[in-house]
């Protein structure tokens, strides 16, 4: 194994431990029944169904939600490489309806980072693949990591 692939292999097991540990003390994403299916360092795809509790007056998936997982994949994206990150800002476009029953994918994946500041978007589809939302974060890297050093 080359000194490169080494590193590759131990900034993804990096990534796995960080969004492991931090999703084990959200109880938010947790709560909404996000689940995290893919990490690599900088990148989350996480999932959630849409429950009856989460429909609007509408009928339609509360803009809310959508939001929260969104949200949700771009935090653990963004504090994949161990140091703690906070959102600094967050945008999102809502462009297509989401309903009860959906399964819904957020992909967040990293745009730019620089040594405190990073851009973020997220990208949440429905189960066919239909574009339901695009976010966009920024973020803000703390002092000390998310988890310790082993």
């Amino acid at each position: 194994m080359t000194t490169r692939d080494a590193a590759q292999v131990a900034a993804q097991a990096l990534a796995e431990r960080v969004v492991r540990a931090m999703y084990e003390r959200d109880a938010a994403s947790r709560g909404l029944g996000i689940e995290i299916i893919e990490v690599r360092p900088g990148f989350v795809r996480a999932t959630m169904l849409v429950r009856p509790d989460m429909v609007n007056g509408h009928d339609i998936g509360h803009g809310g939600f959508i939001f929260a997982l969104a949200d949700s994949a771009f935090a653990f994206s963004c504090n994949s490489y161990n140091t703690i990150t906070v959102a600094a800002g967050a945008t999102i476009d809502f462009l297509a309806p989401a309903h009860q029953g959906d399964r819904l994918m957020a992909t967040a994946a990293e745009l730019w980072r620089s040594k405190r500041t990073g851009l973020y978007e997220v990208t949440v589809t429905n189960q066919q693949g239909t574009v339901i939302a695009l976010f966009r974060g920024r973020s803000h890297q703390l002092k000390g990591p998310v988890v310790p050093d082993q």
